[in-house]
Formats: C-alpha cells, structure tokens, sequence
C-alpha cells in the first residue's frame, strides 16, 4: 500500500517510521511556484509543478495495490493519484479528514473563485475513488447527501507512542527543553541539596528517583498548525484572566503554558506574547521533534484545543494523541465534536475566553490533588480502555480490503 501524505523534505518523520523496514519514504519537494506576477497565476504555477512532480513520483515506485490518500491536501493530488492508479490498476482510497475548499475559504472567502474551483474539483473527482473513510458520522452523512460519495467513518485514533510519560521520561525531557525555555529551569529553592532538578521534576542522586517538585507549577499543553482555523487570542485572554484571578486573591498554581507546533501565524501571536506581561503565568512556543511531543504530551496536566473545524465536520487529532495519553482536555465547541469529546466525562467544552478562563479556575483549584475534577478526567480516560489505530484500522479497513478479493 502507498499512502500519499507527501512528507516533505526537511521534516524528521518518528523514529518508528523511519526504521520500520515495511515503510519507504519518498519525500516530495516542496513546490513555490512562481514568485513574480498576479498571485492566481503564482498559485496556478504552483498546482501544475506539483502534478508533475507527483505524477512523476508515483510513477516511478513500485506498483501497489491500494493507493491511499489523505486529503486536505486534495488539490491537485486526487486527480493526479486517480490517474496514475487507473493507469497502473491500482485501488484507490481517499481519507476525507476535512474538505480542502473549506479551509481555503477561511483566508479566501466562500465566494473566491479558486475556493469554488477547488470545491468542484474535490466534488468531481473524489467520486472516483475505489473507497473513502471518513474521521466522524456528520462527514459520512454530509458526503452522501450533498456529494453523493459513500464514506465508511473510521475514528482517528492514537497510536500506542501516545501514552502517559514515566517520571524518569518526563525528567530527561524537561531537562532537554530547560536548555532553551526559561519555564522549565528550575525555581529558586531555600535548601541546598543536590538533586538535579526542573521546573516540575527532581532527580535524587542518593536514590536514583525521579518525583513531581513540591508546589510545581501546572503544565498546560495547546499544539497547533498556526492557521486561520485555530484563535489562539482566546487562550491568551483567558491565561490573562487566570492571572487576575491569582492577583486577586485565588488560591489556584503558577502556570506553564506550551503552545507547540509551526505555521503561518505563529510570528504573529509570539509577537502578542512578548507584549503580555505575567508574574504566574510563563508561555513558550517551542518545536518539538517527532519522539519528544508523546512525551510532553504524556506529561502535561491539562490539554486545550482551539481547532474549529472549517467545515465542522472533523475532528482535531490533536485531542485523539491527548485521550491516547490520558490528558483531559476543555476544547472549543463546535457542531461534531461530541462525537470525541464528553463535557464533564474526558473534558470540557467551552465557547468563549471567559468559559475557558472560568474551566481553568475551576480544574486548577485543587491542583494537584487526586480529589479534583481535573483527576477525575484522567481516571475516566485511564478506564475508557481506549482503542488504538492498528486495532480501529483491522476493525473497520481491513474487511473492506478483504472484500476487494474475495
């Protein structure tokens, strides 16, 4: 099987990937197009590079049996793998995790020619495909109806790399991110003993043990793709209410907040973030390799999630990974997304800054108890026996591969 997630050259795929001897990576460039004249003819340049390139890529490997794509991005790879496996008699799936056109609309506007373009492009040509999974039931329906495509809906669902961090994990980790963010140095303590310790860890050099600092801050881990489709003014509003509620007498722990990942308005908002100013609260906007990011995950004591689907019919995989490690989550509300997050079972659902502001108030109050509600999250997802993606992948795909040879 072939999937065509186009990894592009210069992003270090994990580990298990790479030395998986099943998987074969053949990066793909990544295309600028033309970088003088009218910006249509820019983005018409760069949509024709890309499908000879991949044309040319798909060509050139070995002829597989099943082709599967994920889209977005869909424009131009599913008429191009659509060619290439009509050409070779290859099977062709297409994974529908959103609709390309949606996001596009997002900078563009709905009305925007190359938006229209793009809806009828995807509209045309994922009715050639052999099959099509979808992430959630309201994108199954939405496709049946209005673009007559059937869609079995497979769950996204995290792989067995996201679980939650032992001690000694979450110490060698902070210790390597101390190194160039400030939160995760240590705090100034009274004694002078001589473990070796970080913002929320210490190692003991008597015993060899790792364990939590004593009055450590609370870890609060948001990732994001840096689009249009995530707000992160909400987050920092709310963080700025976290702080007047500390200054005002709350009795609630400092904060760290991590906002990883990279895109086109991360400058942007750490240009708000250098303006801000805290005495409890500390962001950091770092990148992480692929191996380090289960691990803060794993260690982190609060997710937030500010994914509002383009279309509202997916769902943010950023939340599978943090179910998969056992990390609650207060996540943004939008149409479908009950169908992974329950409000007071595995998080909560807020709609605004000030609902994020007065969820963090209320599961940090008890911080670090095992009494809290906060706790009580983490138990829910520790005994939900949480299915993983190889075990959804056998349970739902592999009958409908089975089928195309019986």
């Amino acid at each position: 099987m072939c999937c065509n997630g186009r990894p592009f050259q210069g992003t270090k795929p994990h580990p298990d990937v790479v030395g998986n001897e099943k998987i074969r990576i053949v990066p793909v460039s990544e295309m600028k197009g033309l970088a003088v004249g009218p910006k249509i003819l820019q983005y018409i340049a760069k949509v024709v590079l890309q499908s000879v390139q991949l044309f040319y890529v798909l060509l050139k490997m070995d002829t597989p049996s099943y082709v599967l794509m994920q889209n977005p991005p869909g424009l131009p790879g599913i008429a191009v793998t659509w060619l290439v496996c009509s050409v070779r008699g290859s099977r062709f799936i297409i994974d529908w995790h959103n609709y390309g056109y949606t996001i596009m609309a997002l900078a563009h506007g709905q009305r925007h020619p190359v938006v229209r373009i793009a809806k009828w492009y995807e509209r045309f040509f994922g009715r050639f495909s052999s099959h099509n999974l979808c992430v959630t039931r309201a994108m199954k329906e939405d496709l049946r109806s209005n673009w007559n495509i059937k869609a079995t809906t497979l769950y996204d669902k995290p792989p067995s790399i996201f679980k939650e961090a032992s001690l000694d994990s979450q110490h060698s980790l902070f210790l390597k991110m101390a190194k160039d963010h400030s939160p995760f140095k240590p705090r100034a303590r009274p004694d002078s003993n001589s473990a070796e310790r970080t913002a929320f860890t210490e190692l003991h050099p008597e015993t060899g043990a790792v364990t939590l600092t004593p009055g450590r801050p609370a870890l609060l881990l948001s990732s994001t793709s840096w689009t249009e489709d995530e707000d992160f003014s909400i987050l920092l509003k709310a963080l700025e209410d976290y702080e007047q509620f500390i200054s005002n007498g709350a009795a609630l722990p400092s904060l760290v907040c991590v906002i990883t990942g990279k895109g086109p308005q991360k400058e942007h908002y750490r240009n708000l973030i250098d303006q801000m100013h805290f005495q409890h609260v500390q962001i950091c906007t770092p990148w992480l390799e692929a191996e380090d990011y289960p691990i803060l995950l794993g260690s982190a004591d609060l997710g937030v999630c500010l994914h509002k689907s383009s279309s509202g019919l997916d769902l943010p995989m950023k939340v599978v990974d943090m179910f998969g490690c056992c990390l609650p989550v207060c996540a943004i509300h939008f149409p479908c997304l009950h169908e992974l997050v329950k409000h007071g079972e595995n998080g909560l659902i807020f709609k605004d800054s000030q609902e994020l502001a007065e969820q963090l108030k209320t599961l940090l109050a008890d911080f670090p108890s095992t009494q809290s509600q906060l706790h009580s999250f983490r138990r829910h997802l520790r005994e939900s026996g949480q299915q993983r993606w190889h075990e959804s992948w056998t349970q739902t795909v592999l009958p409908l591969l089975a089928a195309d040879h019986r």
